[in-house]
């Protein structure tokens, strides 16, 4: 069965947005390409259950598991030796990717304490937008009681939007909350 949010896009996104920008062929409408979840560890890298922990709940959040990444060079300011394990990520694509966005639309951004819409500054020249979330634990998967340490991640979301209006109007229409500025 094909992704709520994708059946939305194909009967409704697809044909406001070709009125709005004045597009001759559906395929020069912008599209999601591909969503990162990144989620940062911080000073408990040495620590093996906080890895553990992340990995966990970053794969209930997604239901993919995640890769983990490690430090390339070392930074002594930040106590940091090059191989270190600096956190964890996952990148969702085509129908995971779809029900990842359904679910952060409908049911994680209305549980966010004092939230008013998400800023139309986060977007970049190139078609990406990216959120930044203080608290994983937004997300109905994760459960308050067994979690070890409360975490905030990064979720970037692709398109092939190329300037940051056709970006912000896509991601409109599919049901992000981006305030008007």
């Amino acid at each position: 069965m094909e992704p709520r949010l994708k059946t939305h896009y194909k009967e409704n996104v697809i044909p406001a947005l070709m009125k709005k920008f004045g597009y001759k062929n559906k395929l020069q409408v912008p599209r999601l390409v591909k969503i990162v979840i990144n989620m940062g560890i911080g000073k408990d890298n040495k620590d093996t259950k906080a890895v553990e922990s992340a990995v966990k709940e970053l794969a209930l959040i997604t239901g993919q598991k995640p890769v983990i990444t490690r430090a390339k060079k070392s930074i002594a300011g930040f106590n940091l030796r090059k191989g270190d394990i600096c956190g964890v990520f996952v990148t969702l694509r085509k129908d995971r990717m779809y029900e990842f966005l359904d679910r952060m639309i409908t049911v994680a951004l209305p549980r966010v304490r004092d939230f008013s819409g998400l800023s139309p500054k986060s977007v970049d020249g190139r078609g990406s937008y990216t959120i930044g979330i203080r608290e994983h634990i937004i997300f109905p998967e994760v459960d308050y009681n067994t979690i070890y340490k409360v975490r905030g991640m990064n979720v970037t979301i692709v398109t092939t939007g190329k300037t940051p209006e056709e970006t912000l109007a896509l991601l409109r229409e599919i049901g992000l909350p981006i305030r008007e500025e």
